[in-house]
């Protein structure tokens, strides 16, 4: 049997739940997956092993290893380490902890008996990871999910990337066509379809909505410029002064906490805020089944996992008309877009969702039944398995 490895910066992060749920099910599928992290869990979870943190013998010993076995590839891949970087002293440096953390991974995957590696994220990871497999002459494999891959550093790095894969799956047709633009047309058919699933039974049940009560919001997600909370809070505004009764919860947390904070202290907002911070993962599920309506209104983002979720538990949502969302929601249809950065559009669609609430569980529904057909965790683990196979998909 293939032993596949799994190469992720940080596996036990809640934002790398899918990642998890993916190895899991690919297991129950009957294939071996080893999981890799670079970054060890707050726990200390040892679910996966540990690039980082380890005695300076561990690594000594692993560059020792490496160099014996074959000096020709270490400096090769020495080398593409150096070269495979952005401009800069500090890039340079870190390109030399890079090597090194793949040096280890090689060690570990030769020990563990490796056929394969696969990374998620085109990140610095993904450098390793593909450093790494250079060196073991291992199948290299990439899934790319969000616009911020093909954003600096990682941009720059990332057609030499896919140019060496042997397949790279897209969460989204909009990050396929991005990754398409970056190389020659002769790699496009290596490049696949294949969601972020999720387990729509694992989810918690959605509370019913209560007729006579405002209209319950919840936004998920980094409190960070590109996520639009400020633009999300003065479309806020414009409702209120319609007259409109909502509550809003905000679930995340990040460096411009304090300026939205302040923003809505100053639009009178703050007492139909409740800002509840970073939550673990059944945390946040269950603020969203506790909610009417998720908004996201993003001005970059893949296809997020969260709103995937959310519609799985029948949840109406609102998002911003960017990148990979409009093929999973339906203007009017499996839930409301708007135009991104336009939050006099956002304003408008927030209040024709509020005034529709006999509509709430037609849009609910319509949006679990998307995402059962294209999003169950089986369905894109076995497109995964058949790409582990060889099978290119279209």
């Amino acid at each position: 049997m293939s032993n596949i490895a799994y190469l992720a910066s940080d596996i036990h992060a809640t934002s790398h739940t899918f990642v998890r749920r993916e190895i899991a099910a690919l297991r129950a599928l009957g294939l071996k997956v080893t999981p890799y992290t670079i970054r060890r869990g707050a726990s200390g979870d040892s679910a996966a092993e540990n690039l980082l943190g380890r005695s300076v013998i561990a690594y000594v010993m692993a560059i020792g290893w490496a160099f014996l076995a074959s000096p020709r590839r270490f400096v090769a891949s020495w080398l593409l380490a150096l070269r495979h970087r952005v401009p800069g002293v500090k890039s340079l440096i870190w390109s030399q902890f890079h090597f090194v953390e793949a040096i280890l991974l090689a060690r570990l995957l030769r020990n563990s008996g490796a056929s394969r590696l696969h990374n998620h994220f085109a990140n610095s990871g993904a450098t390793v990871g593909f450093i790494a497999a250079s060196y073991s002459r291992l199948p290299w494999s990439l899934t790319l999910h969000g616009i911020s891959e093909t954003d600096y550093p990682a941009g720059p790095l990332l057609a030499e990337k896919l140019e060496a894969a042997s397949f790279v799956a897209c969460a989204s047709y909009f990050m396929r066509a991005q990754a398409m633009r970056l190389v020659d047309r002769s790699h496009w058919r290596k490049m696949a379809i294949v969601r972020c699933g999720i387990d729509p039974k694992a989810l918690p049940k959605a509370k019913p909505h209560s007729d006579g009560e405002p209209t319950k919001l919840i936004c998920v997600g980094r409190l960070s410029p590109e996520k639009g909370h400020l633009g999300l809070l003065d479309a806020l505004a414009l409702v209120a002064s319609e007259g409109a009764e909502f509550q809003l919860v905000v679930v995340g947390d990040g460096p411009i906490g304090a300026d939205i904070r302040l923003r809505a202290s100053e639009l009178d907002l703050l007492e139909r805020i409740r800002f509840v911070g970073a939550l673990s993962e059944a945390e946040t599920l269950t603020e969203i089944a506790a909610a009417d309506v998720l908004v996201l209104p993003s001005l970059m983002e893949g296809l997020p996992v969260v709103l995937i979720e959310a519609m799985a538990m029948r949840r109406p949502v609102i998002a911003s008309r960017v990148a990979g969302i409009p093929e999973l929601v339906a203007d009017s249809g499996t839930g409301y877009l708007f135009t991104p950065s336009d939050w006099e559009d956002l304003a408008r669609k927030l209040s024709a969702l509020l005034a529709v609430r006999s509509e709430w569980q037609r849009i609910g529904e319509a949006g679990y039944i998307r995402v059962v057909d294209e999003f169950r965790i089986e369905h894109t683990a076995s497109r995964m398995a058949h790409l582990f196979s060889g099978e290119m998909l279209s």
